[in-house]
This record gives structure tokens, C-alpha cells and sequence, in this order.
């Protein structure tokens, strides 16, 4: 425990002992610097009667339920205080951080508001209800509060920084940020926080200079894509392309950063580059499922009897990966729907030529390798 806590606890502790004359502060006091609060709870709670109206008594055991993760018992007792002698703040914040732990986000937010009632410029009221904000411009308003309240609090700056950058709003989020960072130069985190927004302001020179040197502590690849992204818009081709050499050897490239790489290649006049890099921005702008979703859309024609579009879907699908289930869908919907012989022993031959074919599909293989001798003997 910290120096500033035991003396708290000692003032508590001598307080107690002068209004009870029978407690045992050496023990109450061990207890506290043990960090068995649940048993100080107990020790206070037998010496004073339940009915006590005893507020710096009261305030203890709460502590101490609270601290012990008794939090049933803590708001009982947070409770009576605030019956007694209503509106402390600390007692409020209390309340609303037991309601915030047990899942009562509601009333949390209604003891918090209940605070800023009673102090307006309450810096951690407000910074609170922002995490409960049940929308983007809610959590601004209070956000604001707080930044406006204490600019220079990181964490607040942060996220208001990035709140403003969610709607686009990326001038107010440079200045809160420039203010906290006037405040803390070292704080990496803001730094950083901040290369996007300044990239979207066209302050390209600015994210170089700072992006450069966050880089020099920490090779992190997210600077590098602001930096690049910056050092292109400077025209510096090549020392972006270096940039993004580095994010794709540390395989963190994504389909942005490879349609920079592409227009980089292309401004050198590296043609053949950008061209290889054009079709990987192209592939990784595809998703994955991109077959699989037009597999489903086949499906769904096919069992309404919408056979054309069926078809058209499922060579969709294959237009963006050769799999074995478009090609088998295909077979059987040109073998037993559309009775298009030759088109389903085509399928069928190139289903059996896929190399994704594994033991859970040896069912349809069998059936697969039937039909094929049936329709091969009739023609």
C-alpha cells in the first residue's frame, strides 16, 4: 500500500478509536495494511450496531466491502450515507462505480449525472459518462466537457481525438490532440493518434517529421502506413515504396497499402510493378467468402427453379475461386435439371480433378464417378 493510503487509513483509524472507545486500532489498522478488508468489515461491523448512524464508521465498512468485492453489502452502507448527509461526491462516485461493476449501467449513469447536478465542472463525472454514451455524438458531448474541463488529459484527448475521426471531423481532433501533446511531448500514444487525422488535414511534412521519429523507438507498422502514405503525397516515391517494402515483409500489407505501392510503381514508370501490384490490391480487396456467397445465391435460384441465374451465380462464384463445390453444384444442375449432357460431364470431370477433394467428400466422388459412366455410355 502506498504511503498516502496507510496515513488516509490511520486518520480513519484514530477517528474511529476517538468516537468507539473499544476498538482495537492496532488491529483494525493491520488489517488495512494486510488487505483483508473483508475481515475490517466484519471487526467494524460487530462493534457498531446495525443502526448506526455513524457516518465516518458507516464510510469505513463501506470501504471495506467495497475493496473486499462485497458489493451488495457496500451499496447498503454507501446508501445509508447518502440518506443521512445526501449529495457527497465521493459517495456518489462510489455508488455509481458499484452499480457500473455489478452491470447497472443505468443507474451508474443516473449517480454520475447526479454529480455533475451538483458540480458542473466535475472532470471525472463527465469522463465517465462518455465510456456509457449510447451514441457517437453523446459521447462527444461529454468528451468535450472533460477536454474542455482539462485538455491536457491524455486519455480524454484520446478519445475524443478518435471520436471526432469517426465522423470525419479531423480539425477539431488535430487540436485537442496538439494541446495534449504540448502538455506530454513524450507521449507516444497521442503521437501516433494523431499521424492519421494530420495525413487527412494534408499536413503531410508534419506526420514525415513526427512518423519518423516515433519509428526510431518503435518500428510499428501502423506509423509506417501514415508515414507512406505521406511521403506519396510529398512525391517522394521511393522512400514511401521503402516504407511499404517494410510493412510487407513484416506481412502486415493490406489492400490500401498495396494500391500505393501500386501508384508508387506506376509514378517511377515501374510498370510491370504496378501492374503486380494493381492485381494483389485487386485480390486482397476481395473477400474471401466472395464464392462462397454466390455458392448460397445459386442455391437459392436453384430450389426456386430460377435455373439461368443459378447457373450465372455459380460461375460467379468460380470467376473468383476454382472450388469443388461450384463445379459439382453445376454438374448436377446441368445433369439433372437442364439435361445438358455434355456440360454435366465437364463439371463433373473438373469436380473430380480438384485437389480441395478430401475423405468427407468421398460419398459424392462415388456418386460423382456413377454418373459419369452412365452419361459417357449414352452418348
Amino acid at each position: 500500500m502506498n504511503k498516502y493510503l496507510i496515513l488516509t487509513l490511520l486518520c480513519f483509524v484514530y477517528a474511529l478509536s476517538f468516537a468507539q472507545q473499544n476498538i482495537d486500532k492496532e488491529k483494525l489498522l493491520e488489517l488495512y495494511q494486510s488487505q483483508r478488508y473483508a475481515e475490517a468489515a466484519s471487526y467494524l461491523s460487530s462493534i457498531y450496531p446495525a443502526e448506526t448512524s455513524d457516518i465516518k464508521a458507516l464510510q469505513q465498512i463501506a470501504y471495506c466491502n467495497m475493496m473486499a468485492g462485497k458489493l451488495v453489502d457496500a451499496e447498503k452502507n454507501y446508501l445509508k450515507i447518502n440518506e443521512l448527509s445526501p449529495n457527497q461526491l465521493p459517495v456518489l462516485f462510489n455508488l455509481a462505480n458499484i452499480n457500473s461493476r455489478r452491470g447497472n449501467n443505468k443507474n451508474a449513469i443516473n449517480y454520475l449525472n447526479d454529480i455533475i447536478k451538483i458540480d458542473t465542472n466535475n472532470f471525472n463525472a463527465y469522463k465517465r459518462l462518455a465510456d456509457y454514451a449510447d451514441s457517437l455524438n453523446l459521447k462527444i458531448k461529454y468528451l468535450k466537457k472533460a477536454n474542455t474541463i482539462n485538455p491536457t488529459e491524455a486519455d480524454v484527448a484520446y478519445d475524443l481525438a478518435l471520436s471526432y475521426r469517426k465522423l470525419e471531423v479531423f480539425a477539431p481532433a488535430y487540436v485537442v490532440l496538439k494541446t495534449a501533446i504540448a502538455a506530454d511531448t513524450a507521449n507516444f500514444v497521442l503521437q501516433q493518434t494523431l499521424l492519421p487525422i494530420a495525413n487527412s488535414l494534408k499536413k503531410y511534412s508534419e506526420v514525415t517529421a513526427i512518423g519518423e521519429k516515433l519509428l526510431s523507438n518503435d518500428k510499428n507498422p501502423k506509423v509506417m502506413v501514415d508515414v507512406a502514405k505521406a511521403y506519396f503525397y510529398l512525391k517522394n516515391y521511393k522512400k514511401a515504396i521503402a516504407f511499404y517494402k517494410e510493412i510487407e515483409a513484416m506481412d502486415m500489407q493490406n489492400e490500401s497499402t498495396l494500391y500505393f505501392s501500386a501508384l508508387c510503381y506506376r509514378e517511377l514508370a515501374a510498370y510491370d510493378l504496378a501492374a503486380k501490384y494493381a492485381k494483389l490490391t485487386i485480390t486482397e480487396g476481395i473477400s474471401r467468402n466472395t464464392s462462397a456467397y454466390y455458392n448460397l445465391l445459386g442455391s437459392i435460384y436453384e430450389q426456386n427453379n430460377q435455373f439461368n441465374p443459378a447457373i450465372a451465380a455459380f460461375k460467379k462464384a468460380l470467376s473468383y475461386e476454382l472450388n469443388k463445390n461450384s463445379y459439382y453444384r453445376l454438374a448436377l444442375l446441368y445433369d439433372l435439371k437442364l439435361k445438358q449432357q455434355k456440360n454435366a460431364i465437364t463439371n463433373y470431370q473438373l469436380y473430380l480433378k480438384r485437389k480441395d477433394l478430401d475423405k468427407d467428400d468421398q460419398p459424392s466422388i462415388d456418386y460423382v464417378k456413377s454418373r459419369l459412366d452412365e452419361l459417357t455410355k449414352k452418348k
